[in-house]
């Protein structure tokens, strides 16, 4: 049986069939920035079973996380020039990962565990951790933002549909903080600067909705529309910069961004793809957003 599923995850061959199409075209990109463009979708292959994460650690380099048919997590690495094959990372786990970086080789890995827990596992630089249990009694998938070097936020959705926060301050983990509203699937968050945090959900009535920490305290929930089917994703490639992703109701992704001042309308950049995204920006005006397909690879879409 493991022989098998490492041939499933060795498989990069293209499916064009069942690769998401991309009926985007550019306009609304191009009316953004006439030297920068999204890309095609790429197939990475794999045999993947929930949402992918992706997290980056440097310049050109992306890592990114699914849940394989085993229900371990299995990885998969750009170097900078190549993508590796897929890793197993063990665990057994219920939805889609999450990830995050806070410094140079350093990777911070969270999924939730069958028995409902949160679970983390981190890498070090030069070796993986084995599984902490966080505790807790989560009903989703969890995700994770970090503000500073040893800092991790990471965000839940509860047995109550509310969003729940647990933290790492560089020493010890908090209790955990009930951060309220009726959320539906995972959270996403990011951090764009020192002690900011951005939160995106579902909410109730299929819209997104956004709550932020400033420094010193929680605002209230900030309703920015849309009808989105399962939890969103979000990146950062500046201060005061956020670009938000979500699945909409023709399955295909969705985008909206914060520029500094106001959010923009949504931007459809085509694809067919099942459950949430992924995304992660490794400098200025560079994003990487990865999904799963219809065929169940994980496809990868670049602005560049």
């Amino acid at each position: 049986m493991t022989a098998v599923l490492l041939v499933l995850f060795s498989t990069g061959a293209t499916v064009a069939a069942a690769a998401p199409a991309d009926t985007s075209g550019k306009p609304a990109a191009e009316q953004r920035s006439t030297d920068r463009q999204w890309s095609n979708w790429g197939d990475l292959g794999g045999v993947i079973t929930a949402g992918p994460a992706v997290s980056s650690w440097s310049a050109n380099r992306l890592d990114v996380f699914v849940r394989g048919t085993d229900s371990a997590v299995w990885h998969k690495w750009w170097n900078g020039s190549n993508w590796s094959g897929w890793e197993s990372l063990g665990g057994v786990i219920i939805d889609n990962p999450a990830a995050v970086s806070w410094g140079a080789n350093r990777i911070d890995l969270f999924g939730r565990g069958t028995d409902n827990h949160l679970w983390h596992k981190w890498w070090n630089g030069s070796s993986w951790s084995g599984w902490e249990d966080l505790g807790g009694v989560i009903t989703a998938g969890p995700a994770v933002a970090s503000w500073s070097a040893n800092r991790l936020d990471v965000f839940v959705r509860g047995t109550d549909s509310a969003l729940w926060h647990k933290w790492w301050n560089g020493s010890s983990w908090s209790g955990w903080e009930s951060l309220g509203g009726v959320i539906v699937d995972n959270p996403a968050a990011v951090s764009w600067g020192p002690n900011r945090i951005d939160v995106f959900v579902e909410g109730t009535d299929n819209q997104l909705w956004h709550k932020w920490w400033n420094g010193s305290s929680w605002s209230g929930w900030e309703g920015l529309g849309g009808v989105i089917t399962a939890g969103p994703a979000v990146a950062s490639w500046a201060a005061n910069r956020l670009d938000v992703f979500a699945k909409g109701t023709d399955n295909q992704l969705w985008h909206k961004w914060w520029n500094g001042s106001s959010w923009s309308g949504w931007e459809n950049l085509g694809g067919v793809f099942l459950h949430n995204p992924a995304a992660v920006s490794w400098g200025p005006n560079r994003i990487d957003i990865f999904v799963e397909g219809t065929d169940n690879h994980t496809y990868h879409k670049a602005w560049y």
